[in-house]
């Protein structure tokens, strides 16, 4: 049940201290057990998803909007917060009215195994992170594992970046090379020296995609782990893709081969 709300009109509230440390920290959410997912789109995918937040934080211009104040409602705990403070809030550009606060636990997640996945080695960007969450999130990933190194999967700009791919799967966080064996799928990477290009021969189904590091690729560890790596074919003659664009081209790949494209 949605208790009344709480109206904030000062800067040093517990709250808002905590939610600037949210903001400007990609990190802070493992020490503060707490994410800040900021957006009326994104706190639409969270509800959407079943997902119950503990805390709505609105704008008091917000809360004046009544599909606003309809969203904020799904939370057990409701702040309005003076508009030029919510401001001070935000990571964008035009600050967004509605926010939620979700509760994330500090102990690691278990790996799902025998499903789809996508790994992570080491990836820094937060949009090549986010749109990865994207594109598996739509092509049938079960599941993402983020080995030590990859950029923040719960930070503020790897959420905008998923634009709520993040409540369509299972996130898994700070693995190590050796967890992956209790994935119990094969390992693919994608290779430019590779013989057999991306759709030369059946796909193993589920297998883990693996990406790597931008700039290093996928580290030499993990790459011994793989059954096999393919090729995606490049006849314009660039040098290499982005990875999130390497992401979609395999995991779209997997869909087709397995018949739902």
């Amino acid at each position: 049940m949605t208790s009344g709300p709480q109206f904030i009109s000062s800067r040093d509230n517990a709250l808002l201290v905590r939610l600037r440390k949210l903001a400007q920290d990609p990190g802070a959410y493992r020490k503060l057990g707490a994410v800040w997912l900021e957006g009326d789109h994104l706190c639409e995918a969270c509800v959407s998803r079943g997902v119950v937040p503990a805390q709505a934080v609105v704008s008091e211009a917000g809360w004046g909007d009544p599909r606003l104040q309809r969203l904020a409602r799904a939370a057990p705990r409701i702040a309005i917060v003076a508009d030029a403070l919510f401001a001070q809030l935000s990571g964008l550009e035009s600050p967004a009215r509605l926010g939620f606060v979700l509760d994330h636990a500090a102990e690691a997640t278990a790996m799902q195994a025998g499903v789809a996945t996508v790994v992570l080695d080491r990836l820094q960007d937060a949009g090549n992170v986010g749109s990865v969450l994207r594109s598996a999130a739509a092509l049938g990933v079960a599941q993402v594992v983020a080995l030590k190194g990859t950029a923040a999967l719960w930070s503020s700009k790897v959420l905008r970046a998923g634009m709520g791919a993040h409540f369509a799967l299972h996130l898994v966080e700070s693995a190590e090379v050796g967890d992956l064996e209790a994935l119990g799928v094969p390992l693919l990477a994608t290779s430019s020296h590779a013989g057999l290009g991306l759709a030369e021969g059946r796909l193993p189904s589920p297998c883990g995609w693996v990406l790597g590091h931008e700039g290093q690729g996928v580290g030499e560890a993990l790459l011994a782990r793989c059954s096999e790596t393919r090729r995606i074919p490049q006849p314009g003659g660039e040098e290499s893709l982005n990875v999130a664009a390497a992401a979609a081209i395999c995991l779209y790949e997997s869909l087709r081969q397995r018949g739902s494209a």
